[in-house]
C-alpha cells in the first residue's frame, strides 16, 4: 500500500528520504521547511498518513507535537532534543498518537548497538583494558556528541556500571563514523560503523514509517521495535 508521506526538513537527509520514498511508490504529500508558518495542522501536512522528521533539535519537538495533535502519526530522525522525550510521550498519551524516534536509522548501527550492549557486560576493564567511543561527523552536525554516540556509551555503560569516554570530531563532509577501541597492553579491538552514503538512514526512515503507519499503532516505539517485529524476536 502507497503511503502519503509529509517532509520536515528538506535538507540533504530530507531529500534522500523523498529519493528513497518516491522510489517505493509512496507520495510526498507536502514539504515543511522552517518557512511553514507554525503551528500547523493536518491540512498543511497534505493529509499524510505519515510524517518523517529530519530538521534540528530545536524544532523537533515542536514539529513533532504538530504532527501528534494533526492525528499524524511522526518518525523523528532529529537528534539533540532527548530531555523532551517525558514531554513527548504525555503528548502521545494525552492525543493517543504514534511516535517513532531513533538516534540513528541504519541497520548496521543497530547491529554495533547490540554488540556495544554485550561488550559492556563483559567489563573489560576489569582485564586491563581501556576503553574509548570515538564519533566522526560533517561539520554542520550541530550535536557533540551524536544521539548515536550517545546511544552507544548509554548501553555500554549500562552493562559496565561506568561511564564511557567519548572523543567527538567535526570535519569535512563524513555522515556518520562510530568507533570502540578496547585497548589493552598487547591488543586492540576495534569495533567501526561507518555510513557511506545518507541513503542508509532514509531508507531505514522510510522503512519505519511504512512499519509505522500500517500497523495503525499507538504509542512511542523506536527502530529496535521495527526490528523485533520484523525478525520475530523480543525488542
Amino acid at each position: 500500500m502507497a503511503l502519503r508521506i509529509a517532509l520536515i526538513g528538506y535538507g540533504k537527509m530530507g531529500r534522500a528520504v523523498e529519493q528513497v520514498a518516491t522510489g517505493r511508490g509512496h507520495t510526498v504529500s507536502a514539504v515543511i521547511t522552517r518557512t511553514t508558518p507554525t503551528p500547523y495542522g493536518r491540512e498543511v501536512l497534505g493529509d499524510a498518513d505519515v510524517a518523517v522528521e529530519f530538521s534540528v533539535p530545536d524544532a523537533a519537538v515542536p514539529n513533532a507535537v504538530a504532527c501528534l495533535r494533526a492525528g499524524v502519526p511522526v518518525v523523528v530522525g532529529t537528534t539533540g532534543w532527548m530531555p523532551a522525550l517525558e514531554t513527548l510521550t504525555r503528548e502521545v498519551e494525552t492525543t493517543g498518537g504514534a511516535l517513532l524516534w531513533a538516534p540513528n536509522f541504519s541497520l548496521g548501527v543497530q547491529l554495533l548497538a547490540d554488540l556495544v550492549e554485550r561488550l559492556g557486560r563483559l567489563t573489560p576493564e576489569r582485564r586491563g583494558f581501556a576503553t574509548q567511543l570515538i564519533e566522526t561527523h560533517h561539520v554542520a552536525k550541530q550535536d557533540a556528541p551524536s544521539g548515536t554516540a550517545a546511544m552507544l556509551a548509554r548501553l555500554y555503560a549500562d552493562g559496565a556500571g561506568r561511564p564511557l569516554s567519548t572523543t567527538s570530531i567535526r570535519v569535512g563532509y563524513v555522515p556518520g563514523r562510530h568507533e570502540l577501541l578496547v585497548d589493552g597492553p598487547f591488543e586492540l579491538l576495534r569495533l567501526v560503523h561507518e555510513a557511506r552514503d545518507r541513503r542508509v538512514f532514509a531508507d531505514g526512515a522510510v522503512t519505519a514509517a511504512e512499519w509505522l503507519a500500517r500497523g495503525g499503532r499507538r504509542g512511542v516505539f523506536t527502530l529496535r521495535d521495527v526490528l523485533a517485529d520484523n525478525m520475530g524476536t523480543e525488542a
